[in-house]
């Protein structure tokens, strides 16, 4: 049974392959066009999909995509007739339900195939529905509380529900256009972050501030009931829509506050502009008054469904910080984000509902890991180091793992490229760029030499699973590096690179099991050490993560990176 997943026509396009039941591919579209959240039709990772699982289109049994522009549309409609929104904002739609309407088409072209050799039926599946199934049905939980949170699928924010077995339950929705997701987007666009996905900026900026402005923001957004409400009186978007690009390329979002919100708040910052101490404290009021939302509907969500489970997805799932408190702050004792939490997963979110939902299968798969791009030989490394007239250096696996170690504690940036490409935002050890978290300005020589962005990001611990409890104050698995948790007092002066300014790392915690090549790498550098992590940040340069040996060279070349590692083989800038 063949199930092929689609996020199209949004951010972070993408195409997952189920096969009786388990993931056996997925990939964004970013990946192969090297444009960052790449919007469009998932062509290229549909084609890499049918390539893994062995088959043709022909062979395809489903085909589900995570959107259905006819869900909710009572809620549009009556939206419609209340507010009157502008003729643009209803052209920007419609356009996107033409584009389902000529699905088969589009599906038969990228398959390169005609579409009577598609026999599959195509489900058009509501977006947060995707969302709920693409945490629940691949988390180790029998049952779970569920949350979607993000700026807006299918007309809805916000959507609670529960997991039991292979069913999904729903609870209340919240609607266009209140939105957690588009409040912190329309911030960091008044904050001078135009770009998409740059909410991630703002995150990492907020602990340099303090919540100065933490009331007003309070106004902007508050709790009401199970869900919470925007004053709209701050935004335009309920009136005009808002300009987004979804066409293929880099998805583009428009400024959406109104002159409100700069009577309260201030001048919106230009892009080039300082980045101010009353910047950071925007950063630091936003941050602290989405935790509050997400906290409140958390803590209904459990009165309503008192589970020690929770399985959360959605844009918002992205802010590893607030994820990092949320056992803390509600009685969930055990939570799941799959890789992907953002719309990527709805891929293989609704490939999963088919199997679950529709087909009523029985589950059978545990998403545990994130590795399920495409893989390279050390041949193809080899033909690609050779192409470009470099002479690596070839050695056997254990003789690697401590010529790598070498150049750490030489103090050297290492480009890490190996297997399969992780799904996802974050680079979990087979597309990493690898440093010595022990040294304090490492931060700074990634930030300026390689990675040419902004001073105050970030980079993120990977640590043996077995020593998390060691050096963070909680203890917990976190495989995907979607949490935030507190270092441990007495540890941060030994590991400075991946401890950020307000004590915390955003870590990810490696298992054996999963990527044992990547575990060995850190063990053999805490037996050199005895600092059982390292400082992991993804093998690229303003662009999508490196998919290929090709694009790992062209890195390495254009940035002052020390070295590079293309499966089994290695090369030195020096030499």
């Amino acid at each position: 049974m063949n199930i092929l997943g689609i996020n199209a026509y949004h951010g972070d396009a993408s195409a997952s392959l189920i096969q009786n039941g388990k993931l056996v591919a997925a990939v964004e579209e970013e990946r192969f066009t090297r444009v960052k959240h790449w919007a469009g039709f998932p062509a290229q990772s549909i084609r890499y999909c049918l390539k893994v699982g062995g088959i043709a289109a022909s062979d395809l049994h489903h085909v589900a995509v995570s959107f259905n522009p006819k869900a909710n549309l009572n809620r549009k409609l009556l939206f419609t007739l209340q507010k009157r929104p502008s003729l643009q904002s209803l052209l920007d739609r419609f356009n996107k339900q033409s584009k389902s309407a000529n699905l088969k088409q589009t599906l038969a072209d990228a398959c390169q195939c005609q579409p009577d050799d598609l026999r599959a039926p195509i489900h058009a599946l509501e977006h947060h529905t995707t969302h709920l199934a693409g945490s629940f049905f691949v988390s180790p939980f029998a049952e779970a509380a569920l949350l979607s949170v993000d700026g807006m699928g299918d007309f809805v924010s916000t959507l609670p529900g529960a997991g039991r077995g292979n069913q999904l339950e729903y609870f209340n929705r919240t609607y266009f256009p209140h939105s957690l997701g588009y409040l912190y987007n329309a911030i960091t666009l008044y904050l001078g972050f135009p770009a998409y996905g740059d909410e991630y900026k703002v995150m990492g900026l907020a602990p340099y501030g303090e919540p100065e402005y933490l009331e007003a923001f309070r106004r902007i957004i508050y709790p009401k009931g199970d869900a919470f409400e925007l004053n709209l009186d701050y935004f335009n978007h309920h009136e005009q829509g808002i300009a987004m690009n979804w066409e293929s390329g880099a998805p583009s979002v428009a400024p959406f506050h109104s002159p409100e919100l700069e009577k309260l708040l201030g001048p919106m910052r230009q892009p080039k502009a300082e980045l101010t101490p009353k910047h950071q404290n925007i950063a630091a009021s936003l941050q602290a008054v989405t935790e509050e939302i997400l906290f409140h509907l958390l803590n209904r969500l459990h009165d309503r469904f008192p589970s020690e489970n929770l399985c959360l997805a959605g844009g918002v799932a992205m802010n590893s910080v607030a994820n990092g408190k949320i056992t803390q702050h509600t009685p969930f004792r055990h939570l799941y984000i799959p890789p992907g939490a953002a719309d990527n997963g709805t891929s293989f979110g609704a490939a999963f509902y088919v199997w679950h939902q529709i087909l009523k299968q029985p589950r059978q798969f545990v998403l545990d890991g994130a590795l399920w791009g495409s893989e390279f030989s050390d041949e193809d490394c080899l033909i690609a180091l050779q192409a470009h007239n470099l002479h690596p250096k070839y050695w056997e696996r254990e003789a690697l793992l401590h010529q790598v170690v070498d150049a750490l504690c030489e103090g050297k940036v290492v480009g890490w490229f190996q297997g399969r490409m992780e799904f996802g935002a974050r680079a979990l050890g087979n597309r990493s760029l690898l440093a010595d978290p022990r040294r304090e300005d490492m931060r700074d020589i990634i930030n300026l030499k390689i990675k040419f962005r902004e001073k105050f990001r970030p980079f993120a611990p990977s640590i043996l699973e077995e020593y998390v409890g060691e050096y963070f104050e909680i203890d917990a698995p976190v495989p995907f590096m979607e949490k935030v948790f507190n270092v441990r007092p007495e540890v941060r002066a030994q590991i400075p690179a991946v401890t950020h300014v307000d004590g915390t790392g955003r870590l990810q915690s490696v298992s054996r099991q999963t990527n044992p090549l990547y575990w060995e790498l850190i063990n053999t550098f805490a037996q050199r050490t005895g600092i059982p992590l390292l400082l992991n940040t993804s093998l690229n340069e303003n662009e999508p993560i490196v998919r290929t040996p090709e694009e790992a060279i062209n890195c390495f070349l254009r940035t002052r990176m020390d070295a590079l590692v293309l499966g089994s083989y290695y090369v030195d800038r020096s030499e």
